[in-house]
C-alpha cells in the first residue's frame, strides 16, 4: 500500500506541475486586470507541443537528443523522493537533501550541455548565465538545507519534516532566515522575477529560454514539462519543510485525505503571495 501512496504522490507532483505555473499565471492576470487564460493552458501547450514535428538542427549531436528525457527522468526522480502529502513513504528512505541538490545539479548539467550543443548564440549565453546562477545558488541551497538538517540532526527530507511537526520550531531564528534563504533560492533556479522573466524572449532576459530554443516538438514538451515539475518541486520543498502543519507522518486514508486538503490550501496561498510579488517587481 505505502508503495502504490508513493506512486501516487510522485504522479500527482508531475501532472499537477502545469496546473500550478497556470494557477501563478491567473492570478497575476487577475491582479493587472488582464483577461486571463485558463488555469489548464499548461495542459494544452504540452498536448500541441507533443503533436508537433520535431526539427532539429544538423549541427547537434545524439546528446541534444537524448538530454530532454534525461533531464525529464532525473526531474521525476526527484519529485519522487520529496515528500508531498505523507512522509513516511518507501521513497523517502533516499529523500536524502544531497541527493536532492545533487539531482538537481545533474539537470542543470545536461541542460547547459545541451545549450552548447547546437552551437548558436543565444545557447552560449544562456547556459554561461545558467552556470553564474548555479555558482551562487548551489551553494545557498546547501547552506539552507544544512541549517535545518542540523536541528533534525539528519539530512534526509522525511526526518526533517517529521522533527518540526513533532518540535515545534516553526519560530525559531535560524528556521525563519532559511526559509527565507529557500525562497530566494527557489526564486533564482525557477527563473521567476526579478532574476528572470518567462513570460519574454528578449536577449536580456532569457537564460532557460536561451538554452532550450534550437529544441522543438516532444523535446520542447518535456523540457518544459521538467521546468513545471521543478517549481513544483521548490514550491511543495519550501511549504512542507518549513510549514510542515497537516502534512501526514504515517498512511491512513482520513490522514492522507486532511494532508491534501492543508497541502492544496497552502499552494494557493503561496501562489497568490508569489503572484502579488512578482507584480511588485514588474
Amino acid at each position: 500500500m505505502l508503495w502504490l501512496v508513493a506512486l501516487i504522490q510522485t504522479f500527482l507532483f508531475v501532472i499537477s506541475a502545469p496546473l500550478l505555473l497556470g494557477m501563478v499565471k491567473w492570478v497575476k492576470c487577475q491582479l493587472q486586470n488582464r483577461q486571463a487564460p485558463s488555469i489548464f493552458q499548461g495542459y494544452k501547450n504540452l498536448r500541441k507541443l507533443f503533436c508537433k514535428e520535431v526539427i532539429i538542427a544538423d549541427t547537434t549531436s545524439s546528446l541534444f537528443r537524448i538530454v530532454p528525457y534525461l533531464i525529464f527522468a532525473l526531474t521525476v526522480l526527484c519529485s519522487a523522493i520529496v515528500p508531498l502529502f505523507l512522509v513516511n513513504t518507501p521513497t523517502t528512505a533516499i529523500a536524502d537533501v544531497i541527493v536532492f541538490v545533487g539531482l538537481l545539479g545533474l539537470v542543470r548539467f545536461f541542460l547547459t550541455l545541451a545549450g552548447l550543443d547546437a552551437g548558436t548564440m543565444f545557447g552560449g549565453m544562456g547556459a554561461s548565465r545558467e552556470m553564474l546562477i548555479a555558482v551562487s545558488a548551489e551553494p545557498a541551497l546547501l547552506m539552507v538545507l544544512f541549517a535545518v538538517a542540523m536541528n533534525a540532526q539528519s539530512t534526509n527530507l522525511a526526518v526533517i519534516i517529521q522533527h518540526f511537526i513533532t518540535m515545534h520550531l516553526f519560530l525559531h531564528p535560524s528556521i525563519i532566515f532559511a526559509a527565507m534563504g529557500l525562497a530566494v533560492v527557489a526564486v533564482a533556479e525557477t527563473g521567476r522575477i526579478p532574476v528572470d522573466n518567462p513570460a519574454t524572449h528578449l536577449e536580456l532576459t532569457m537564460i532557460h529560454e536561451a538554452m532550450i530554443l534550437e529544441y522543438s516538438g516532444r523535446y520542447l514538451a518535456l523540457l518544459e514539462w521538467a521546468a513545471q515539475i521543478k517549481f513544483m518541486l521548490y514550491a511543495v520543498l519550501l511549504i512542507n519543510l518549513f510549514f510542515p502543519f497537516g502534512i501526514a507522518l504515517n498512511f491512513s486514508w482520513l490522514g492522507v485525505c486532511f494532508s491534501i486538503f492543508v497541502l492544496i490550501l497552502k499552494l494557493l496561498v503561496l501562489v497568490i503571495v508569489l503572484g502579488i510579488t512578482e507584480i511588485r517587481n514588474i
